[in-house]
C-alpha cells in the first residue's frame, strides 16, 4: 500500500508520537506537513524526511489559533497543491483529580484536543470536499473511550472528539471524506512517570504508527476507533443493546430499575449507522406495543 502523490499534514509531529507519525507516513511516500508549536522542533522532523528522500515543510502554529492554521493550510495548498490526510495529533496534559483540578486546566486541555482538532478540520474541509477526497484521523483516548483516575479533562476531551468523529463522517461521505480515530498507547513525554519503565520500553511510538496506514489509505473505514499499542492492534465500538420497552406507566422508572439487567444486556446489541438509529428504534417498539396494550383494555 501506497501513499505516493498524497498530502498528510500531522499536528504536534515535532516529537514524539508525531513524529514518529509524520516518518511512517512518509516512508509510505507521502508528502509531509509538519507542525509543532516549536518552529526548530518541526524544522528538525522535515529535515529527517528530506534525508531518508521525502518531500516535507515545516510550519510552526498552535491548533487553538485559527489564523495560523487558515495560514498553515494556505502554504500547504501553496506548495503542495492539495491536501488529502489530516492528522489530529496535537495535545497535552493537566492532569489531577477532579477535587484539585482547576477549571482553566480543563478548559485548557478541552480547548486544545477537542477545539483544537475542529479549528483544523474546519480549516482543511473545504479543500477536501472540493477534491472529492479526505482522510482525517483524530486522537482519542482509553481515558476518553473508559475513563482514567485523574484525567476527567483529557478524557472529556478525547470522548468529544469520537463524537466529532461520528458528525464528520456522515457529512464529508458523499464528497469522498473518511473520518476515523486513533486511541494510541506510547512512550511519549505525555505518559513519562505515568508508566514503569519497562511498559514504557515495549511502547514505543513507532509501533502504533503503521496503524494509520489502514485509516488514511485509499480503502479506509470510516468512523471506525482502532486502538494501538506495542504493535497490537484492535477496535473499540460505541453500542445499543436491545433493551427493554415500558412505555407510558406510573411506574415506569421502578420498570426499568427493576429490569437493569435486561437494559444493559449486551446480548444483540448493535452500532449505529447514525445518531437517530435509536429514537427510530425506540419508536418502533412503542409502535409495536401499542396494538398489544389496546388488545389488553
Amino acid at each position: 500500500m501506497s501513499l505516493a502523490g498524497r498530502v498528510a499534514m500531522v499536528t504536534g509531529s515535532g516529537g514524539g508520537l508525531g513524529r514518529a507519525h509524520a516518518l511512517y507516513l512518509a516512508s509510505k511516500g507521502a508528502r509531509i506537513v509538519v507542525n509543532d508549536l516549536s518552529q526548530p522542533a518541526a524544522d528538525a522532523v522535515a529535515a529527517e524526511i528530506r534525508a531518508a528522500g521525502g518531500e516535507a515543510i515545516a510550519f510552526a502554529a498552535s491548533v487553538t489559533d485559527e489564523a495560523r492554521v487558515a495560514a498553515l493550510v494556505a502554504e500547504t495548498l501553496h506548495r503542495f497543491g492539495r491536501i488529502d490526510i489530516l492528522v489530529n495529533n496535537a495535545g497535552i496534559l493537566r492532569d489531577k483529580s477532579f477535587a484539585k483540578m482547576s477549571m482553566d486546566d480543563f478548559r485548557l486541555v478541552v480547548d486544545v484536543h477537542l477545539i483544537g482538532a475542529a479549528i483544523c478540520c474546519k480549516a482543511v474541509w473545504e479543500a477536501m470536499r472540493a477534491q472529492n477526497y479526505g482522510r482525517i484521523v483524530m486522537t482519542t483516548s482509553s481515558s476518553g473511550l473508559y475513563g482514567n483516575f485523574g484525567q476527567a479533562n483529557y478524557g472529556a476531551a478525547k470522548m468529544a472528539l469520537v463524537g466529532l468523529m461520528q458528525t464528520l463522517a456522515i457529512e464529508g461521505e458523499k464528497y469522498g471524506i473518511r473520518v476515523n480515530s486513533l486511541a494510541p498507547t506510547a512512550a511519549t513525554g505525555m505518559t513519562e512517570g505515568v508508566l514503569s519503565a519497562e511498559s514504557l520500553a515495549m511502547l514505543a511510538p513507532e509501533l502504533v504508527s503503521p496503524g494509520l496506514l489502514a485509516l488514511v489509505g485509499e480503502d479506509a473505514p470510516t468512523r471506525a476507533i482502532l486502538c494501538a499499542g506495542a504493535g497490537h492492534f484492535a477496535a473499540a465500538h460505541v453500542t445499543l443493546t436491545d433493551g427493554i420497552q415500558v412505555g407510558r406507566s406510573d411506574d415506569a422508572g421502578e420498570q426499568v430499575a427493576a429490569a437493569w439487567s435486561d437494559v444493559a444486556d449486551r446480548a444483540g446489541e448493535i452500532v449505529p449507522a447514525y445518531g437517530f438509529t435509536q429514537a427510530e428504534r425506540e419508536v418502533a417498539a412503542a409502535a409495536q406495543r401499542a396494538p398489544v396494550a389496546a388488545t389488553a383494555r
